[in-house]
């Protein structure tokens, strides 16, 4: 018997739609199907370290935006804006972390601890400015945007996390400072008081009780400003700065620089992941 192909095409979509049908129909008779969306039942906590904040130190985002300073005619708590710290709260972040962007990339922290009128100024090049060439820069005004007082350093940020109720998430400068410079930073942090050097001077300074810094970045950037890294160099670099650390009896977050972007290649590369091994 010949079959037309139109014939063929109306039997064969005759008999997948009995096929659907069918189970509807047996489906129909045991009763209705029904999803119900508990919107006030809980699944699980959210992380609270989700709920977290980035300080650029760009423009007037540290001096005036979080810095006053104790004699500033702005409301202050011990030189830090009243209106910052009062509205932060209410967002109740999880994290702050600080030297965000490429600034982090030349800070030395010991220029920021100690009396702060005897902290040294360096120069801020990461400037937020839109003059490009030499004598337009040197023909700016003085001011943060130019300059690095460091009369905001690391006893205030500390200070300033803890009066909002955060953790404070310190970014530690691969690119022009060297392994030995990040374990006294982490000693300055969270030694106990006058065990060593570094939290004897902390304590000099007015913080005799451990800062016990948990979030530790490890670079910035560190495809592009922070040292121009290839994957597997950054990778190498991440080892040896995080090899056999001092706790100091503080759990230690240490947190990777990521991608530029979508750059699948500092994550899906090969030599990379045998670097991090």
């Amino acid at each position: 018997m010949k079959l037309e192909r139109r014939e063929f095409l109306r039997g064969l979509s005759a008999a997948g739609t009995a096929a659907i049908l069918a189970p509807r129909a047996l489906y129909s008779q045991v009763g209705e199907s029904k999803i119900e969306i508990l919107i006030n039942e809980p699944i699980g906590p959210i992380n609270k370290d989700l709920y977290s904040h980035f300080v650029e130190h760009l423009g007037a985002v540290v001096y005036d935006g979080i810095w006053v300073g104790e004699k500033s005619k702005i409301p202050n708590y011990n030189g830090v804006r009243k209106d910052l710290v009062d509205n932060l709260k209410k967002l109740k972040p999880g994290v702050i972390r600080y030297l965000g962007g490429c600034f982090a990339d030349q800070y030395d922290w010991r220029d920021g601890v100690g009396v702060r009128d005897k902290r040294p100024t360096r120069v801020n090049f990461w400037a937020d400015t839109k003059y490009k060439t030499t004598k337009a820069y040197e023909d700016l005004p003085g001011g943060p945007q130019k300059y690095e007082t460091n009369r905001f350093g690391t006893d205030e940020f500390v200070t300033f996390c803890r009066s909002v109720g955060a953790e404070p998430y310190l970014a530690a400068n691969v690119r022009s400072r060297d392994v030995r410079v990040f374990l006294e930073w982490l000693e300055y942090c969270n030694a106990p008081a006058n065990l060593t050097t570094w939290s004897t001077e902390r304590a000099k300074n007015g913080h005799s009780n451990p800062h016990n810094v948990s979030f530790w970045g490890v670079g910035n950037e560190s495809w592009g400003c922070g040292g121009d890294f290839t994957p597997e160099e950054y990778a190498t670099e991440f080892r040896k700065f995080t090899a056999w650390l001092p706790t100091y009896g503080v759990p230690l977050k240490l947190i990777g620089s990521g991608p530029n972007g979508g750059d699948v290649n500092w994550t899906r590369n090969e030599n990379f992941s045998k670097a991090w091994r």
